[in-house]
């Protein structure tokens, strides 16, 4: 009841009198380490299992569900305009839950389902319409519907550094290694090595990552303080 009391109170203010509200009365409900930014229109359910590091920034439209087991958000994070992180286990896995490091950065309406468990790392970005799903349906026996036979949750681990392109999807069971890049579209249905760039459908090792000299046809790179 504190829970809805609460969105109903603060929950469709704008700007950042509405922020500044929200930093201070979501405290009641939510676990907060220093003050995260929650813009209007956030969706937050089972907020007492909901963990934000400081400097955290929640975008409009974003729906987080954190039952039983909990989602974890590190210093700096960002979760962009209606991204979803799922944890939704009736069916108690003990492994279950969302964690996400430091400096990373969900996009624009990228799911993340954790009811096996989805660990990631610092500095990992999620391009828009992104997908990380940490479960299965079982459909083994055909004279069963697949409703009927249960499901897998392995879990999904993503280590440091690692860009993850628009589209694509990474399945249950996949460990992908540092400083690796996931193609836009690709599925990732196999663990990837370190600093390897992966693409295709089912997604495979199309090069790895190494110090190059650069040449004069190379684009233009920015960086937070220019050129």
């Amino acid at each position: 009841m504190l829970e809805q009391s609460l969105y109903l109170l603060f929950g469709w203010i704008p700007t950042v009198v509405g922020i500044a509200l929200r930093g201070i009365f979501y405290r009641l409900i939510l676990h907060f380490e220093g003050w995260a930014a929650i813009e209007d229109g956030v969706r937050l359910r089972f907020a007492n299992n909901i963990k934000l590091g400081p400097g955290v920034y929640i975008d409009k439209s974003v729906y987080v569900h954190a039952c039983p087991y909990g989602v974890d958000i590190g210093q700096n994070t960002i979760l962009m305009h209606g991204a979803i992180l799922h944890v939704y286990n009736f069916r108690q896995i003990p492994h279950s839950g969302i964690r996400i490091g430091r400096d990373s950065l969900v996009g624009e309406y990228s799911v993340i389902r954790g009811q096996g468990g989805v660990s990631i790392g610092d500095r990992v970005y999620t391009s828009p319409y992104s997908q990380i799903i940490a479960v299965n349906h079982v459909f083994d026996d055909p004279s069963k519907p697949f409703v009927e036979q249960g499901i897998s949750a392995q879990g999904i681990v993503i280590e440091d550094d690692v860009w993850i392109g628009s589209g694509a999807i990474v399945t249950d069971g996949v460990h992908i290694g540092k400083g690796s890049v996931i193609a836009a579209g690709a599925v990732v249905t196999e663990d990837v090595e370190p600093h390897t760039v992966v693409a295709g459908v089912p997604a495979k090792a199309i090069r790895k990552i190494e110090a190059k000299i650069a040449k004069d046809a190379d684009p233009d790179i920015y960086f937070g303080g220019g050129r």
